[in-house]
């Protein structure tokens, strides 16, 4: 039998996430950001966990193609646009929106003849310093981009640094709400501004946040942008990750455990060793304390996270024998609570689940 470690995709909790976005940002079209292989759920389930968005939104060409032949007919938009001249005709083949965040993409559309019309997100650098033109250098380039041949529907954008602080002591949305104004004053065209956070804040900011698109990642996925957990929000996991209890070890008062002996017991106590390490996508940086749930009961992490394995605290589970079920994310226990002990965010540890999981889907509450 296949070694008991899975990873259940929840593609109900996917429809009530996107549901949710809706709810807040209710006048604006949705671009579901499917980036990374959908966040590590994988791309063809986000096409039907996502089938109700408006459009899809990421970062691959090659990955925005394939949804195309899988049948994906709604816009499809990659956030980074393209790399080289020889990717624009593959814009126009099959009919993708792309950003253009520097002048270098500009000439690559002037040089490149267009032979079927394109959309393209214009960005605009508020205050992130990523990517996009600064708002004074905006408005030449949106009329450089307007007088292409085939350039069909400019749509304003920008990123927002700090969505999940409304009052940034750095760097408000309202600051660069405003900066975006002052940039896109006297142009035509539909606008995008808002991320996760942006999305759930909607209601806190109202007439001051206006979206014609909003393009949410990381809530999809029931994970949360900073703030409030994501049961505050309303959002459910999309991705559980389970194993089970492959060996047992009974120590005594100073036995240690795992590479570098790292942990050592204060007196009796019971050790599970679970079928999942760093080398499945579990961080190897996890400390001592990270929560685990073993049938249905709390516990810790003990040890440090091997390749294959790692360690648990069996004490206060009764009846914890080989073959226990352990949840070590995901329904019942919320990615961003492991992420957070881990010293990282709940969207690294879904991105880097790795391909020897057993991927299945699922519904919520079930074992998948």
């Amino acid at each position: 039998m296949p070694r008991p470690l899975s990873a259940t995709i929840h593609l109900d909790s996917m429809q009530h996430n996107l549901s949710r976005a809706r709810s807040c940002a209710p006048h604006a079209k949705i671009w579901a950001v499917v980036k990374a292989n959908a966040y590590g759920h994988g791309l063809e389930r986000a096409m039907r966990g996502f089938a109700l968005a408006d459009g899809l939104a990421l970062i691959e060409l090659e990955y925005a193609v394939r949804l195309r032949e899988g049948g994906w007919i709604k816009p499809v938009l990659l956030l980074e646009g393209i790399f080289d001249a020889s990717d624009v005709p593959l814009l126009a083949e099959h009919n993708i929106n792309s950003t253009v965040h520097c002048i270098e993409q500009i000439k690559m559309l002037e040089y490149t003849q267009l032979y079927r019309p394109i959309d393209v997100h214009l960005k605009m650098n508020t205050g992130m310093n990523r990517l996009g033109f600064q708002p004074g250098d905006y408005a030449a380039a949106f009329k450089r981009l307007r007088a292409i041949p085939g350039i069909r529907n400019i749509t304003h954008m920008t990123h927002f640094a700090n969505a999940d602080e409304l009052e940034h002591p750095r760097l408000t949305i309202a600051e660069q709400v405003r900066r975006f104004q002052h940039g896109v004053q006297g142009l035509a065209g539909e606008r995008s501004l808002s991320n996760s956070g942006g999305v759930l804040h909607q209601a806190d900011l109202g007439d001051a946040l206006s979206n014609d698109w909003v393009r949410p990642g990381v809530m999809l996925y029931g994970g949360t942008p900073g703030g409030r957990s994501a049961l505050d929000y309303g959002l459910r996991p999309t991705m559980t990750l389970r194993s089970e209890i492959i060996g047992i070890q009974e120590l005594v008062a100073g036995d240690t455990v795992g590479y570098g002996s790292r942990f050592e017991a204060s007196g009796p106590m019971t050790v599970g060793v679970v079928a999942c390490g760093y080398a499945d996508g579990y961080p190897r940086h996890a400390p001592h304390g990270t929560p685990v749930v073993v049938d249905g009961v709390r516990t810790t992490l003990v040890g440090r996270v091997s390749m294959d394995m790692m360690t648990v605290d069996l004490t206060p589970i009764r009846n914890a024998r080989v073959g226990s079920k352990v949840t070590l994310w995901g329904d019942g226990l919320p990615i961003d609570e492991v992420a957070q002990a881990a010293g990282t965010i709940g969207y690294e540890l879904m991105c880097a689940l790795a391909g020897r999981v057993r991927v299945q889907e699922g519904r919520m509450g079930t074992d998948g």
